[in-house]
């Protein structure tokens, strides 16, 4: 699969072109009305959706606590130097003034689901008829001995993009000569399978011209990991030496970290360091939970149009979704976002609903021009959202292809976000 701006904004643009008018099922309050909890991938997405195909005839609010999106995919190129910040960065003005999206910067605390309202951290509530939650992702606490969020400026994730993504990129850029990072990789399941890995990329591409001597270590729960064998082969082609990956036979999931000495212990074996970057296990974003929409860590949805299955009238979307076999990647959520923008609208106004179909790729950057991907295909079944088809980069590859796979992300990218904010 070959995809551009302008493929990705075509490919979107034919799932919704055939949308008849809209006839509204007018509620006994007037014009229908649809809240979205969250402004990333899968919030922007709908909420643009169902604004610009319904064309005025449903009543669209989202509500986001930040007035500036820092997009998690592209923020390892934002460490690694290949991107600066504002070049992530995404405001809702369009969103606003183009498709008539009401825009309330706000946290939601909460939601009524039998009196059909959303309660804001601000006072007040936002009534709603169809509710979309894409919350993202938060985390579990304690699932890393000896971090907690009060130590996040000490050990940063970095898995929320923005000040975070600051925090660590400056981190990197001091560290002594001859100095040593370390990752906490987090378990299965978590947001941007590849994230932590094309991380570890950026970071020595950072270090090998700032700080050749510097080392870098990964301490991992899991047997194996996303693009394994790609990256593997990038590091001992282009940081040959500086990357040390202890997986679980040798103590990678027994691991605590004490923020105020800078160490990490493995398996009882304690290492100074000076970058810690911990990524913690990971759960649905918290209003989810509150909404109760939750079973176990993640909120489980209805594969064909992504409603949960706790409640009909609201949909869950992208990495805070339990649904089968799509990672937790924006692509995902922006795919999925889509499904469920036609079926709220369907609902709402009557309008056709077409069969849902998914789609993802993540993109990786190894290096300079060195770009790898996987991705895949999927269709709802009656138990999950399932793979059709897939494909990966293979190693061994020519420069011209890997470097045609990284301009293929930037024009992803583009198109991404473009299909997002307007």
């Amino acid at each position: 699969m070959k995809l551009n701006r302008r493929t990705f904004l075509g490919t979107a643009a034919a799932g919704t072109a055939a949308l008849s008018a809209p006839m509204v099922k007018a509620a006994s309050h007037g014009m229908p009305r649809v809240v979205v909890i969250g402004g990333g991938a899968g919030g922007a997405t709908a909420a643009r959706y169902i604004a610009k195909d319904s064309e005025g005839a449903i009543d669209v609010t989202l509500i986001e606590p930040t007035r500036t999106y820092y997009t998690c995919f592209f923020s390892n190129l934002y460490i690694g130097g290949f991107r600066d910040l504002q070049s992530i960065a995404h405001s809702y003005g369009t969103l606003a003034s183009e498709y008539g999206i009401n825009v309330v910067h706000d946290w939601a605390t909460g939601v009524d689901r039998d009196a059909k309202t959303v309660a804001l951290a601000g006072g007040g509530s936002v009534p709603y008829d169809k509710l979309v939650i894409s919350p993202g992702i938060d985390f579990i606490d304690g699932s890393v001995p000896g971090w907690s969020l009060l130590s996040q400026n000490k050990m940063p994730h970095a898995y929320k993009a923005g000040s975070q993504s600051e925090l660590l990129k400056a981190q990197i850029e001091a560290m002594p000569e001859g100095g040593t990072y370390c990752m906490v990789a987090p378990p299965n399941p978590y947001r941007c399978p590849p994230g932590p890995y094309e991380r570890i990329s950026m970071v020595a591409h950072v270090l090998k011209e700032r700080n050749p001597t510097a080392k870098i270590l990964i301490v991992d729960p899991k047997e194996k990991f996303s693009k394994q064998g790609l990256f593997e082969e990038g590091w001992q082609n282009h940081y040959t030496g500086m990357v040390e990956r202890i997986g679980p036979d040798f103590g990678g999931d027994k691991v605590e970290v004490n923020p105020d000495e800078m160490t990490v212990s493995i398996d009882g074996s304690v290492e100074k360091v000076d970058v810690c970057n911990v990524i913690p296990a990971q759960k649905a974003g918290l209003i989810a939970e509150a909404a109760g929409l939750t079973d176990g860590n993640w909120a489980p949805v209805n594969p064909t149009d992504m409603s949960s299955k706790m409640d009909a009238d609201i949909h869950v979307l992208g990495d805070a979704s339990a649904q089968g076999d799509m990672p937790k990647s924006g692509f995902s959520a922006n795919s999925q976002a889509k499904v469920a923008a036609n079926a709220i609208r369907g609902a709402l106004t009557g309008s056709r609903v077409f069969p849902a179909k998914f789609s993802n790729t993540c993109w990786s950057l190894i290096a300079t021009d060195d770009g790898v991907k996987v991705g895949a295909n999927y269709e709802p079944t009656e138990e999950k959202i399932a793979s059709t088809d897939s494909f990966i980069s293979q190693t061994g590859e020519d420069a011209a292809l890997r470097k045609a796979t990284f301009e293929e992300s930037i024009g992803w990218y583009s198109g991404i976000t473009a299909d997002m904010f307007g």
